[in-house]
């Protein structure tokens, strides 16, 4: 999409446009996404102000969040900021423990351009970085991924993995209510693009890490659930999770194993396994291998051998929310005309 396309849009359109989930899955697919992540995050990287993010306590087991995010490129004439609900214990009651909503600005004029469900906008921009980072990290030859989780980010992670890596021909879902891993199976299976993928849930967490050449965490744990003595050579690891130092889905021995990278700075002081083992020793910040962007520069080397274990471990950013929303509102856009 070119620069002027882009400055066009964001003058002409007046009335901001409205994206509902149903809208965004057929404005976006997990491949696309992946590759805008892929092909834009080195060149507006340096452009963009995301200042980290405001984060309150609004019970003992809620929080709001605030993600906000701006661009000085005229390849990206957006400002925009997510708010974010998160509510746990909702799961109880058969709802998702995020909810959102995300506002794009015109960074020229400063007018609303759109308003997107910021829930579903969450789930593929998170899972799609975690996708990224398989494409980059796991053996080429990866077969078997395991989906610990069987929550609304889970079909996504799923779908993540598959598209960053076609070689995967099974899936294994674990998932505390095994009921729950077992539905997410079932409807995978109806997926007719999966033809030929194996779906199936395992009630034996150990045994289902054990034979993971992915192994992707979408949980609220405060307790680690990956071991990492359980984990095969050359396995990747993905921890998508925690976002606060109570939160943690896998234990030191995993990190201990595997070459570390995060998706930003704010993983080192955010993420529970990494806070938790910077405390204890286990490992320091310097010692975590490089972040996303540096790893699609080529600035650092990501998986060396075969054999070797690696650890992903994101938390989140504004950087990959207005790019996420950036292609939402283009392609919508192109959609209309």
């Amino acid at each position: 999409m070119a620069s002027a396309a882009k400055s066009t849009t964001t003058t002409t359109i007046t009335s901001p446009i409205s994206v509902t989930a149903e809208s965004l899955h057929s404005i976006l697919s997990h491949q696309s996404l992946i590759n805008h992540f892929q092909s834009s995050l080195p060149a507006v990287s340096a452009s963009l102000q995301s200042p980290i993010r405001q984060s309150y306590d609004v019970s003992p087991s809620s929080s709001l969040l605030l993600m906000p995010s701006w661009s000085s490129s005229p390849s990206l004439p957006y400002l925009g900021v997510k708010l974010v609900t998160y509510f746990p214990g909702n799961s109880t009651i058969n709802l998702p423990g995020v909810h959102a909503s995300y506002v794009l600005f015109s960074s020229a004029t400063g007018q609303t351009l759109a308003t997107v469900d910021g829930t579903t906008l969450t789930l593929y921009r998170t899972s799609c970085v975690s996708g990224l980072a398989s494409r980059i990290l796991s053996r080429n030859d990866s077969e078997i991924l395991v989906m610990i989780g069987a929550g609304a980010m889970a079909p996504h992670l799923i779908r993540a993995h598959l598209a960053a890596r076609p070689s995967l021909k099974r899936v294994i879902i674990w998932n505390r209510n095994a009921e729950k891993a077992e539905i997410l199976a079932e409807k995978m299976r109806e997926c007719a693009e999966f033809d030929g993928v194996c779906f199936e849930s395992n009630g034996c967490l150990d045994e289902a890490v054990g034979m993971g050449d992915i192994v992707s965490c979408a949980t609220n744990s405060e307790a680690a659930l990956v071991k990492g003595e359980k984990l095969k050579a050359g396995a990747h690891l993905d921890l998508v999770g925690s976002f606060k130092h109570s939160m943690k889905e896998c234990d030191d021995e995993a990190l201990r194993r595997g070459r570390v990278f995060v998706d930003n700075e704010a993983a080192l002081e955010e993420a529970g396994e990494l806070v938790g083992a910077f405390e204890r020793g286990v490992m320091e910040k310097a010692d975590v291998c490089g972040m996303l962007v540096e790893l699609i520069n080529g600035e650092k080397v990501g998986r060396t051998s075969c054999e070797e274990i690696t650890v992903f471990k994101s938390v989140g950013s504004a950087v990959v929310d207005i790019l996420a929303a950036q292609l939402v509102y283009e392609t919508y856009i192109q959609q209309q005309n």
